[in-house]
């Protein structure tokens, strides 16, 4: 019986993900899902839902009652002003964390890939947690209004004007644009970033910023905006990134790196990239690389 259970984790892990903005969370949610029905599946009744919705049911509900005594995850650019001291880091969960495109997107399905971008998943933690799932399921899964209420037990109309106010909200929250893969000058401007990070070409590097550009290192709040800011930070000889370089992986569908560094048997971080109009918008760094390493299975 939990064979016919098992080819549903991955798009229920992205489905907590973008719920609850951890991959390990996410995990956790997805396991007791799959317990709880297969506990029971014997009184499962193929003839008021699919197995799919079923499980999805049972997924919302334990991704709610997670969220009732959760604070919200954000990014660093959402916890306060642009710089001052670094500070002490945060807990863990604070931030909404980077989660492998494996765990999350399935190979199968035509799931939109920017929907587990960071921005976009810090953006749905604006949202209730029922306003987040009708969301989810409405515009990032393609479910029917009518599917939806079904599996919150509310009303079409109830479902479909959370719809419209969590769109409100994403609308003014603004996860900004995802990143093009078949566009030439985005692939241009993340190979030429990659390059002069390589070479510690500090101006090549702010030159190709945005003017409004971000920059943060999460589990820490502080953060930058704007090319001077950022380009002092880089010129600041106990910040160097001198002899480092970045390998490509596959996260949150999304330009991410791992920043590896001379002499070290592991990654200093994990970078993400965010561009627009030909220019990086944002750069950001986790630290917690101890924390993500088991959930990405090592570097590759």
């Amino acid at each position: 019986m939990i064979d016919a259970l098992e080819p549903f984790r991955v798009e229920l892990t992205g489905y907590c993900y973008r719920m609850l903005g951890s991959g390990f969370e996410a995990e956790d949610a997805v396991q007791e899902t799959l317990v709880r029905a297969w506990k029971a599946y014997d009184s499962y009744d193929s003839a008021r839902a699919s197995v799919r919705t079923w499980l999805y049911r049972i997924a919302t509900n334990i991704c709610v009652d997670m969220q009732r005594s959760a604070q919200r995850r954000a990014l660093s650019v959402d916890l306060g002003p642009s710089g001052g001291e670094i500070g002490a880091p945060l807990l863990e969960n604070a931030f909404v964390q980077p989660v492998p495109d494996a765990l999350v997107l399935p190979e199968d399905q035509a799931i939109r890939r920017e929907t587990v971008r960071l921005a976009f998943v810090a953006a749905l933690q604006h949202l209730p947690p029922r306003q987040r799932a009708v969301l989810i399921l409405r515009d990032v899964l393609a479910w029917q209004a009518s599917e939806v209420a079904a599996l919150l037990d509310i009303s079409v109309a109830a479902a479909n004007s959370a719809l419209q106010r969590a769109r409100a909200t994403l609308r003014v929250v603004d996860p900004g644009d995802p990143l093009d893969p078949v566009d030439a000058e985005q692939r241009s401007l993340l190979s030429r970033y990659c390059e002069a990070f390589e070479r510690h070409d500090v101006r090549t590097l702010v030159s190709l910023l945005h003017e409004d550009a971000t920059m943060s290192m999460p589990p820490f709040s502080w953060w930058l905006r704007g090319r001077p800011a950022i380009s002092l930070a880089l010129h600041d000889p106990q910040a160097s990134c001198a002899g480092a370089w970045l390998e490509p992986v596959r996260a949150n569908g999304s330009p991410a790196y791992w920043q590896m560094r001379p002499g070290m048997d592991r990654p200093f971080g994990l970078v993400f990239l965010d561009v627009r109009d030909g220019l990086v918008t944002g750069s950001t760094t986790f630290l917690n690389v101890e924390e993500l390493l088991p959930l990405f299975g090592g570097v590759s």
